[in-house]
């Protein structure tokens, strides 16, 4: 495992020193990362379609974070994601998502979207990356918990769909060599394990179809994250270190009764305010030998984000694991095999 990183989409701004990358990242190598996570729709930080087309603007980027001390992880494109799979009840929400002269226009946005989903493809080869985080969208999301009871077949047609508007984009993902992951997050159709397995059904179980782990998003859904690891490990191929907690009340517990974030059962925390076991989680993805990197998506309904950067990197540090080269009771052993079969009393 690699660490510790950041995500850069929640700190990016107009005021120094989050106004362009090459500040934002000098920040963060001071703050004590090793790494940022790239949000591809951030003019501050990256022109995208630029990027998918020249080596040179992309050695030139990576170069530039590295002098401030930082290499970049991942590129991300939650944002366009979002754009590829958008039920009509939340178009004129998305609309903002998209560039001006496509709002209002949900075909020609959704075509823009997975047009930088292949921008984001080529530009994470040209960066030497091998991961890239991204957003699935949502065509049954309003029907999560229906009423009335949602038609017969209606999950199984949104899944297609879904399935079918990813498919030439994970194909595009393969041509690059890039593993394409889904943040499992609700909101979008791809939420929890179940919803993954659908999608992966969907897509003939494409070898580049795979998770950014959060355990966040696990924890207000009241699920249990260590043995998703277990279950999923094969597929993490990105993790997002970011905390939550969940203390239902006699009012309002899983769904939060509409209150602001700071009101809700249910709500993100800085690294280590949260109820978040790390401790398994660093161990279980080290078990299962995660190689990526661990990267701090800071969300927090009470903390101010400088702060809660600061803390974040010396709390990664400390739960990374490195491994030991040999058992920790090889000194014990030295017997020589040839006489397995005398140990045994076969010989």
């Amino acid at each position: 495992m690699r660490g510790p990183a950041i995500f850069l989409a929640q700190f990016m701004g107009d005021a120094a020193p989050f106004d362009t990358i090459d500040n934002a990242a000098r920040w963060m190598a001071a703050a004590g990362y090793k790494g940022i996570q790239v949000p591809s729709n951030d003019p501050r930080c990256m022109d995208l379609a630029l990027a998918a087309e020249s080596q040179t603007y992309c050695d030139e980027l990576a170069g530039r974070c590295r002098e401030a001390g930082v290499a970049i992880t991942e590129l991300s494109t939650h944002i366009q994601g979002q754009l590829v799979a958008v039920h009509p009840a939340y178009d004129q929400a998305f609309d903002a998502f998209a560039p001006p002269e496509l709002r209002g226009k949900p075909a020609e946005r959704q075509a823009w979207a997975v047009e930088q989903l292949k921008f984001a493809a080529r530009a994470s080869r040209r960066l030497g990356l091998s991961a890239h985080a991204t957003f699935s969208g949502a065509f049954a999301w309003p029907f999560i918990y229906p009423w009335p009871q949602r038609p017969a077949g209606l999950v199984d047609e949104a899944f297609g769909e879904l399935g079918k508007r990813w498919r030439p984009i994970l194909d595009a993902f393969e041509d690059e060599g890039i593993d394409l992951c889904f943040e499992l997050h609700p909101g979008e159709d791809l939420h929890d394990g179940l919803s993954f397995e659908r999608f992966l059904d969907a897509v003939g179980g494409h070898a580049r179809a795979n998770i950014l782990y959060d355990p966040s998003h696990f924890v207000l859904q009241a699920m249990d994250y260590l043995e998703f690891i277990d279950i999923y490990h094969d597929r993490i191929r990105m993790f997002h270190v970011k905390d939550a907690e969940l203390n239902p009340t006699g009012r309002a517990g899983v769904y939060g009764g509409y209150a602001d974030w700071v009101d809700r059962p249910g709500r993100f925390r800085s690294l280590g305010d949260g109820q978040v076991d790390f401790t398994g989680i660093f161990s279980r993805l080290t078990q299962y030998d995660y190689a990526g990197w661990a990267v701090l998506e800071w969300e927090c309904c009470l903390k101010h984000p400088e702060d809660g950067a600061r803390e974040g990197a010396p709390f990664i540090e400390a739960h990374m694991i490195r491994r030991p080269e040999r058992a920790f009771d090889d000194f014990a052993g030295g017997s020589d095999p040839a006489d397995n079969r005398r140990w045994l009393g076969l010989d």
